[in-house]
């Protein structure tokens, strides 16, 4: 063949695959989920701050001093890193398509018995 004219090869003339999503998309769209986590719990902790303040404070001004609190200071770091975590696994099993995926039936044999 003339070198003008040369043959394309297989891989060239495949189109991409677009349910393929590259990896890097990927972290970051389960890293961003994890965000999201830290989001909704900062959210859930001002809905109940702000319950308190609007409605407990007034009422009794209990200002909860007494409940020794500060015990659970060490706790605050480990469970942020695990909400984020959280967060990130599960915006990679949805972003990575295992949460939409049908799983096949194990194919039972049928034990019914014919009567004659």
């Amino acid at each position: 063949m003339s070198r003008r004219v040369q043959p394309q090869p297989a891989a060239a003339s495949r189109r991409p695959d677009p349910n393929h999503q590259h990896w890097s998309m990927l972290l970051f769209e389960s890293l961003s989920a994890g965000v999201m986590a830290i989001f909704a719990g900062f959210v859930l902790v001002t809905i109940v701050v702000g319950f308190y303040v609007i409605i407990i404070w007034p009422l009794t001004f209990w200002d909860l001093a007494n409940l020794g609190l500060e015990k659970y200071y060490s706790w605050i770091n480990p469970i942020l890193w695990s909400l984020f975590a959280s967060g990130s696994l599960a915006g990679y099993w949805c972003f990575g398509g295992a949460a939409f995926k049908s799983r096949q039936k194990a194919s039972v044999p049928s034990t019914a018995k014919s009567r004659r």
